[in-house]
């Protein structure tokens, strides 16, 4: 594995490092307010790591943002002894609920995905330990027309490496952000958005009492641009005969300067909820910062017994990577209050711990746990885990709709602004497969291989000025270079020799331009009635 520093900047030489001619460099300038503008700052240097990616820890006893590169939103995040755990929004990503595992908050490494049984859009979660079990309680968005469209459910287990139980409608409706809290009187908890409230049963698994609202939020200045109110997201922690509540408002995403996290105290479970006078405590205060849109935060105890926040942001001109994890120290104050201190995490840090370790994962290969630790379904339907086999490091999907948008595609996350994709392909029956960077349904672009020609996809539709060329080949090797997010597609008959199809940009591909909180992922997709192998999959930052 190569540790050195790692250029980001390398949009030229990338292309010409991987076999193919110079790309252009991608135009930077910002138009209009909340877009990319190039930053003031030095450009960070990120040590690489696994196929090149960037790594957050520098071997030299600091570390540099983001901790955890890539679409890892809402995060929460458990302290388990010497172990850290943390888990994620999954949305309609399948299997999901991942959990990654470190020791020092600086690396990660997956664990599992916890939630295999499609119950909807899996919003911002959180994991408790009570009793020496295990729970996750998880907000979920049902489907259209549902008369409970947002419900609460919880799973649990004995280890946080599963086996975790099937999910548990908690008949908690219409509220978002769950945080587990533990009063003073040993009863348990569940706070959410808006300041709402409701106590649990003893075990854990159903409401115990009506929804109470107990807390009214820290009031936002009138003249500050954020996308709303928004109070969402409490977490809770019990320090120094206080209950403090981290809480994101402003918005998760809109203006570069909307999320935030805030904080308040008090001394019962019950209230009254005092706010913190330095309120908030982490905000993007201007659009030339690093990282936009930072909130949503966990307060917890690091190996070396400082204090640190969790929390996701947007890395600026890179909302297609979607909401990334960062971490900032943060100290106490003389009155009590938390003092975050990294500034706009431009700089590097001191680690928390000694460092060392796996850091992210490999994305290329197939290997027996991919599915679910790397790749995830979009908004699958029925027994999905039935149309993927792996076996000798071979993917075989089988076909399902008409083209990407109605086919489910497999997925995965990649953290690194610039990236190259290659992936063979042979098709079986009347199939059409092939490589996408992915959105949702309406925005996605790629390359596939049909019966008689190449597939074209822009903006969600099939390109047809021109259309792909034609070819009568059942097995191609197709390739993806975004550089930074100009993407150009290509296709070979052997693997060495390589036509380039067209290139498209797709910075727009993100939240504020087509909701519903995800990323810009890449990914494998087989539609049709048949099915396609896919080998030699790698990624390399």
């Amino acid at each position: 594995m190569s540790e050195k520093p790692m250029n980001p900047t390398r949009r030229q030489t990338l292309a010409l490092a991987l076999g193919g001619a110079a790309l252009p460099v991608a135009a930077r300038a910002a138009s209009q307010p909340g877009e990319a503008r190039p930053c003031s700052a030095p450009v960070p240097q990120w040590r690489t790591g696994i196929e090149g990616q960037r790594r957050a820890d520098l071997g030299d006893g600091r570390y540099l943002n983001p901790v955890l590169g890539g679409d890892h939103p809402d995060p929460t995040v458990l302290k388990d002894g010497a172990d850290y755990y943390a888990a994620f929004s999954s949305f309609l990503y399948y299997p999901g609920v991942p959990i990654w595992h470190s020791r020092d908050l600086v690396n990660w490494a997956p664990v599992t995905t916890a939630l295999t049984t499609n119950i909807g859009t899996v919003w911002a979660l959180d994991i408790a330990k009570h009793g020496g079990r295990y729970f996750i309680y998880i907000p979920v968005l049902s489907p259209d027309g549902d008369a409970r469209p947002l419900r609460t459910y919880v799973i649990h287990a004995p280890s946080m490496r599963g086996p975790w139980s099937e999910p548990i409608d908690m008949h908690i409706d219409n509220l978002i952000d769950p945080g587990h809290a533990v009063g003073e009187d040993g009863k348990r908890y569940l706070f959410f958005n808006g300041g709402k409230r409701v106590r649990l049963r003893d075990d854990g698994l159903a409401a115990d009492g009506p929804i109470e609202h107990v807390y009214n939020g820290w009031p936002i200045p009138d003249d500050w641009i954020i996308e709303g109110f928004a109070m969402e997201g409490p977490k809770i922690l019990r320090k120094g005969g206080y209950f403090f509540q981290f809480v994101a408002q402003g918005g998760t995403a809109g203006p570069p300067t909307s999320h935030m996290v805030t904080v308040a105290r008090s001394k019962s479970i019950d209230g009254p909820w005092e706010n913190c006078p330095h309120n908030p405590i982490v905000r993007t205060a201007d659009r030339d910062e690093p990282w936009w849109s930072r909130g949503h935060a966990t307060a917890v105890e690091g190996p070396d017994g400082r204090w640190w926040l969790i929390y996701h942001g947007y890395e600026n001109g890179f909302r297609t990577l979607g909401r990334q994890m960062l971490l900032e120290p943060i100290e106490w104050t003389a009155d009590g209050w938390p003092k975050a201190t990294g500034g706009d995490l431009s700089r590097a840090m001191a680690m928390p711990g000694r460092g060392g370790g796996q850091s992210g994962q490999a994305l290329s290969g197939f290997g027996p746990e991919a599915i679910g630790n790397k790749l995830t379904f979009f908004s699958p339907i029925g027994d999905y885990r039935k149309r993927a086999q792996i076996e000798a490091g071979r993917l075989t999907l089988t076909g399902q709709g008409s083209g990407p948008a109605d086919c489910s595609p497999l997925l995965f996350v990649a953290g690194d602004r610039s990236y190259e994709i290659r992936v063979e392909v042979e098709l079986e029956g009347e199939a059409e497969a092939g490589l996408l960077l992915f959105y949702n349904e309406k925005l996605f672009c790629g390359l596939g291989l049909a019966k008689d020609r190449f597939q074209a996809y822009r903006i969600g539709q099939r390109e047809r000025w021109p259309e792909g060329a034609p070819t009568s080949a059942r097995r191609v090797h197709l390739r993806l270079v975004n550089d930074e997010n100009v993407v150009t597609f290509y296709h070979s008959l052997n693997g060495v020799t390589w036509t380039k199809e067209r290139s498209f940009e797709v910075a727009g591909y993100n939240h504020n331009v087509a909701d519903g909180f995800l990323s810009l992922r890449p990914g494998l997709y087989a539609a049709g009635n048949g099915r396609a192998m896919f080998r030699a999959l790698t990624y390399h930052a």
